[in-house]
């Protein structure tokens, strides 16, 4: 975790670094506090507490939060959206893990 009094401008780079306040993630996202609240409540993202127990929030969490809106602008429950991505999420890291396996091995596959 990033420390606390560092200087904003060795995390510029960083999507972990949770640069934004609620009020400013909710204001970028177009979408209302109580939202970020619920995809946070329903375990997709867990942001960090600043000292005075306000939320922060890093560009990757904004990125998972966009596509949570997205599914429920399409009729998906919050719930089931936050799965959905879950979901996703896992697969996109068995398809790295599958391709760095496979290189690994020299570009030998075995189909099952």
């Amino acid at each position: 975790m990033p420390a606390e009094n560092a200087p904003v401008a060795d995390h510029l780079d960083d999507d972990d670094y949770p640069a934004y306040t609620m009020g400013r993630a909710a204001a970028v996202l177009g979408i209302t506090p109580a939202f970020l609240r619920s995809i946070g409540a329903a375990g997709l993202i867990a942001p960090l507490r600043s000292r005075g127990g306000h939320r922060r929030y890093s560009r990757r969490q904004l990125r998972i939060v966009a596509r949570a809106r997205e599914l429920v602008d399409q009729g998906t429950p919050v719930e089931a959206a936050c799965r959905i991505i879950s979901l996703e999420n896992q697969l996109a890291d068995a398809l790295r893990l599958n391709r760095e396996i496979s290189r690994r091995l020299g570009g030998h596959r075995t189909d099952i």
